[in-house]
């Protein structure tokens, strides 16, 4: 079976890395692609339009398409292909308005009545400001469209909460935002398949937002992330699955959406409860670079089943190890940040897979291209053991003045 992979990150070098073990994939090639993923798959060239990435699945006989990142699921790749009879993995381009506006996934969480925290929408700019001067800080304003994971500010004074506001709204496109409620707590990263018709969850994962150590600094991609994490108790546990979980799905079915692909449940887990904090509509970023490797079923088997509506056939297994991902980014990242810096990867342990964000080769040497660059990670038999290897392979790469954090892990040793 020929498979094409879409995007150009670290996620998609974790899904062709993953559908590889497949003994029924024939071929695999991935648009665009970078440097990592050209060393186990064929990359085309394309400009990332849904017209371009279509073209190519028709030339290339396409058998199955999996589709990486938000924006094209946005845009409504998934309709495009299905209208032309080609199988592709993720959801339409109505299931995936709830990434694409957050306005858009706040009202569904409402109406459905899924705990979530308070909120208000606007695209006023001084309506938004007066708001803030009423509930004050610590509050979070939310970018309502995509916004490659950078799109939320954390407010702990007013004057940040106000700049992130005129940000977004006085941008000459215009722009909407959601001002919620300041939940304290642990976040957990909660993947699932779903099918339309039933689901099956993933291992928890925790991400690391923030640029730096201690969780400070501007919103990112994604710094590093675990797997799995027992941040949920049994009862926390029935309680997502039963008020949220099932309540979505209901909720898709009342709304006429028909969910098939990974819904990405972001929860906060504080003393009191739990809420959504959000959904996207794909597989996490650097959270799969974890969650995958710890994946013993056939990934490809998985994919087809939830095309085909048969994810109940289907039983998850899952490795007993644990894993770490540390996220070596450019310096300067989230903000401007240096590119086409060499770095030099040297024979590492059999436990650490480097997975490539944002590489290329230029005169045969490999060098950055993005912020996120590399996202190091290590497979072990606990999640301490799967943290040290990974830093331990950060630290032999050659990668002048990337910025990590040094902390991936130590949110598990605080109280939540």
């Amino acid at each position: 079976m020929n498979v094409l992979v879409v995007g150009s990150g670290g996620r998609e070098h974790a899904i062709i890395l993953a559908l590889k073990k497949s003994k029924k994939v024939s071929e695999i090639f991935c648009a665009p692609g970078n440097a990592g993923i050209a060393e186990v798959a064929t990359c085309l060239t394309t400009d990332s339009s849904v017209s371009s990435l279509l073209a190519l699945a028709k030339e290339k006989a396409i058998d199955l398409t999996v589709v990486g990142p938000e924006v094209p699921l946005v845009a409504g790749i998934v309709d495009a292909f299905e209208a032309e009879g080609l199988r592709i993995f993720g959801p339409n381009k109505k299931a995936a308005q709830l990434e694409g506006s957050k306005v858009f996934c706040k009202s569904f969480l409402e109406r459905h009545q899924i705990p979530t925290a308070s909120h208000q929408s606007f695209t006023d700019t001084i309506l938004a400001l007066e708001h803030l001067e009423q509930v004050g800080v610590p509050i979070v304003v939310k970018d309502s469209n995509l916004a490659a994971g950078k799109g939320v500010t954390v407010a702990t004074d007013k004057e940040q909460a106000r700049a992130a506001i005129e940000n977004i709204l006085n941008a000459p496109e215009g722009g909407e935002l959601v001002i919620e409620d300041f939940l304290e707590g642990q976040e957990v990263s909660f993947l699932l398949f779903l099918d339309g018709q039933t689901y099956a969850p993933m291992l928890l994962a925790q991400d690391y937002k923030q640029a730096f150590d201690g969780d400070r600094g501007d919103m990112t991609g994604g710094m590093g992330t675990i797997a799995p994490v027992s941040l949920l108790s049994e009862s926390q546990y029935q309680y997502v699955c039963n008020d949220i979980i099932e309540k979505s799905l209901a909720g898709f079915k009342k709304d006429d959406i028909d969910y098939k692909g990974v819904l990405f449940i972001g929860l906060m887990v504080t003393d009191r409860d739990v809420k959504v904090l959000e959904f996207n509509c794909r597989f996490g970023d650097p959270e799969t670079q974890v969650v995958l490797p710890l994946l013993k079923t056939d990934l490809l088997d998985v994919f087809e089943a939830v095309i085909d509506s048969k994810l109940k056939d289907i039983r998850l297994e899952w490795s007993d190890d644990a894993a770490a991902c540390i996220v070596m980014a450019a310096p300067g990242y989230p903000g401007m940040y240096k590119k086409h810096i060499p770095i030099t990867i040297p024979n590492l342990p059999e436990k650490v897979t480097v997975i490539h964000a944002g590489t290329a080769k230029q005169d045969g040497h490999l060098v950055s291209t993005g912020g996120r660059v590399l996202g190091v990670t290590a497979v072990a038999k606990s999640l301490p053991e799967a943290i040290k290897i990974a830093y331990e392979a950060v630290a032999a790469i050659d990668f002048p003045e990337a910025h990590y954090r040094k902390d991936i892990g130590s949110r598990l040793n605080k109280p939540s």
